[in-house]
């Protein structure tokens, strides 16, 4: 008896020992069945964002557009985008913490792809066709919000602590192989017809909506009462929202002013804004549940991690573009790149940015789960300064090897902080809140971004207005053209340096404007020197360089900022184990809790 016990016994250990390998590799498997369906959607973003940039010259030819007139439209098809996504995070990720984060998840996924299909199919244009695009815009942001704020904590939720990092990583790895496919896409695209520009993400998005419905499973989450905190999201969206369209306006020219900085609408908007987003810290501090949980910044890592990520987005969120206009508005026509032809190549330029990325993206992922995010996120912001400082020093007709190196150097050093910083920031909140800190998160990166485009377009075009008219009467001087100095004074710097990111020679287009007997006045010869590929990028460069070295010295100054902060984040830091040793699922109740946690 004693031995048929012992018998009975192993065999029913042995059973619980394959259901439980069993469940070991389910739980394996379904974690790279998360990480494939969020590679889809983080790679449909990311070719939506760079085919759309680089395919905007067929864009706005297609719908009839005059790219001299086309600022504002081109502000919000750029801004609109992120401006929706930065004032709905927030609201997504508490919405997915109460009603599910795989249900919002797959919703945002089919309204992103939604939106897709209404681009393709935008019906009108001209002026019409221009705000269908920016609508339908939208409506993608509205899906990629729900996304965004999920993707991170969904991640989290079905990776172990020593994965994230390295899953976050191949995530990001999507991400910027699909901004590579974007601009070889969009060139390739946009040549035959710029709706299959938009009709490319169809597909991907019904794919991968299809799959996240039938593959992705919630993860159970402890049962806590909340409510919708609708004093808190009605406060924080109409003053994102107020003071971002009020930054948005105010690149737009008001009277004579080539800037709106004057418009009484613009300053009270923004004023209400920054009333609204002082009044919503206060309201969160008082409600019963809030949805901007700011217990979580008791949290040394969450903090300081979450703040060096909002630095970091303000230093190169308008850095991208400011990049394409040097090299489509100087530096490649200098070159002998026609007009047309300029957008597709300032990607195939840039590219050294996104191997710099695709190297240490990855890498950095999986080292910071064995060494903690601190010194690679450290290292790589440090990284970024050093690259804004090189750029900042090179002249307008630069040797291009030193300026893929300043490149490489600035993808290295996102790769290095990006995914180490994420997954310090999701590792440290109790798994209850993981979708409301994925929003917070990616609420405050992208407000970053659009504070920072909005930062550095009003530089560059400060800096146009006092410095492009002069230069222009002496440029044209020079030229033999003396008499085109009050013609050609009369278009915006805006509006000629926007032409030429467009893919448009910003003088022909003038010339083409002009009386006949204005243009006849001009020698063949003066003409052939003004519409040629040298004589406006040279007059443009004197007015845009210096304000294009000043953005590099605030994103470098901006970037060494970020990494002071993510030094003092400590090492690592994971909730999970930290509960497990005596910390409630809670959370560390003040910033002494976690210093004595992590240190």
């Amino acid at each position: 008896m004693p031995g048929g016990h012992r018998g009975q016994h192993g065999y029913m250990e042995t059973q619980t020992e394959k259901i439980e390998a069993g469940s070991v590799k389910k739980r394996i498997d379904y974690k790279w069945v998360v990480l494939s369906i969020t590679t889809i959607e983080m790679f449909m973003v990311s070719v939506n964002g760079s085919i759309t940039l680089i395919s905007l010259p067929a864009i706005f030819n297609g719908i009839n557009i005059d790219p001299l007139t086309s600022f504002q439209y081109l502000i919000w098809v750029l801004m609109g985008y992120s401006l929706v996504t930065a004032t709905l995070l927030l609201s997504c990720g508490r919405l997915s913490d109460m009603y599910g984060r795989v249900k919002l998840y797959n919703l945002g996924f089919a309204i992103f792809t939604l939106g897709s299909i209404l681009l393709f199919l935008t019906p009108d244009k001209g002026s019409a066709g221009a705000l269908e695009i920016i609508v339908f815009r939208l409506v993608q942001g509205v899906g990629a919000s729900f996304t965004f704020s999920n993707s991170a904590a969904i991640l989290t939720d079905a990776f172990p602590p020593d994965e994230r990092g390295k899953a976050l990583g191949l995530n990001t790895i999507s991400f910027l192989s699909g901004q590579f496919v974007g601009l070889i896409l969009g060139g390739i695209l946009a040549f035959y017809n710029w709706r299959y520009v938009f009709l490319v993400s169809v597909p991907v998005g019904i794919l991968g909506t299809i799959w996240a419905y039938l593959k992705l499973k919630e993860t159970p989450l402890p049962k806590r009462a909340r409510k919708i905190d609708v004093l808190g999201n009605v406060t924080f969206v109409a003053g994102l929202t107020t003071l971002l369209i009020g930054i948005t306006y105010a690149l737009l020219p008001y009277g004579t002013d080539p800037m709106g900085w004057g418009n009484p609408w613009v300053l009270a908007a923004i004023v209400i804004g920054i009333l609204f987003l002082i009044a919503f810290p206060i309201i969160e501090s008082r409600v019963e549940d809030p949805m901007f949980r700011l217990n979580l910044f008791k949290i040394r890592v969450f903090f300081l991690a979450n703040t060096a990520g909002f630095l970091s987005a303000l230093a190169r969120g308008g850095m991208f573009f400011i990049l394409i206009l040097m090299l489509q508005g100087i530096w490649l026509p200098l070159h002998g790149y026609s007009y047309e032809s300029t957008p597709f190549w300032a990607g195939i330029f840039m590219l050294p940015l996104t191997a710099g990325f695709v190297i240490m993206g990855p890498l950095s992922g999986w080292l910071s789960d064995k060494y903690g995010s601190r010194w690679f996120a450290t290292s790589g912001l440090l990284l970024i300064a050093l690259s804004f400082m090189i750029l900042a020093m090179l002249p307008y007709d630069f040797d291009y090897p030193i300026f893929a190196v300043a490149l490489l150097i600035m993808g290295i050093g996102n790769g290095m902080f990006g995914s180490p910083n994420i997954a310090a920031i999701m590792n440290s909140v109790p798994p209850e809140d993981r979708g409301v800190a994925s929003g917070m998160r990616s609420m405050l990166q992208n407000s970053g971004m659009v504070i920072s485009m909005a930062l550095f377009f009003t530089i560059v075009i400060v800096s146009l207005t006092h410095l492009f008219p002069p230069e222009l009467a002496t440029s044209l001087a020079s030229a033999g053209a003396p008499g085109l100095v009050a013609p050609m004074s009369s278009i915006p710097p805006t509006g000629a340096l926007f032409a030429a990111f467009l893919g448009y020679n910003p003088v022909h287009t003038i010339l083409v404007s002009l009386p006949q007997a204005a243009v006849a006045a001009i020698s063949p010869a003066t003409v052939t020197v003004l519409t040629g590929t040298t004589w406006f990028p040279t007059t443009l460069a004197h007015a845009f360089m210096p304000s294009l070295r000043i953005s590099f010295y605030i994103g470098a100054l901006l970037s060494v900022i970020a990494a002071v902060l993510a030094s003092m984040t400590g090492s690592r830091f994971v909730h999970e184990e930290q509960a497990g040793r005596g910390k409630t699922d809670e959370g560390p109740e003040s910033v002494e809790d976690v210093a004595v946690d992590i240190t």
